[in-house]
C-alpha cells in the first residue's frame, strides 16, 4: 500500500521533535520518536512495507509490533486528512 501526502501541514523542528500545524483546521500535533521518523519517510513517497523495513533496520523491535504501530500511525494521519493510503 503506497502512502501519499495530500495535505502538508506547516512543520517545524523543535529539539528533535516535529510540531505540525494545520492552519485550515487549527489543529496542531507533536511528533516524536518513531512518528518523527515515519513522517520523514513519507516525504519520499514510500509504501507501508518500506516504512516498516526502514524502522526494523533502525530499532530493536519485533516486526509484529512495528507493523501494528506503523499502521496505527498511518490511519491516524489519514483520519486527519494529511495522507491517503493508496490500496
Amino acid at each position: 500500500m503506497r502512502v501519499k501526502i495530500i495535505n502538508k501541514p506547516q512543520v517545524s523542528d523543535l529539539a528533535g521533535e516535529k510540531v505540525m500545524v494545520d492552519f485550515e483546521t487549527g489543529k496542531y500535533f507533536l511528533l516524536k520518536g518513531t512518528a518523527n521518523d515515519i513522517w520523514d519517510l513519507l516525504q519520499d513517497g514510500v509504501t507501508e512495507e518500506e516504512i516498516i523495513g526502514k524502522l526494523l533496520e533502525q530499532y530493536d523491535v519485533s516486526e509484529e509490533i512495528c507493523r501494528k504501530e506503523v499502521i496505527e500511525f498511518l490511519k491516524k494521519m489519514e483520519e486527519y486528512q494529511f495522507i491517503v493510503l493508496e490500496r
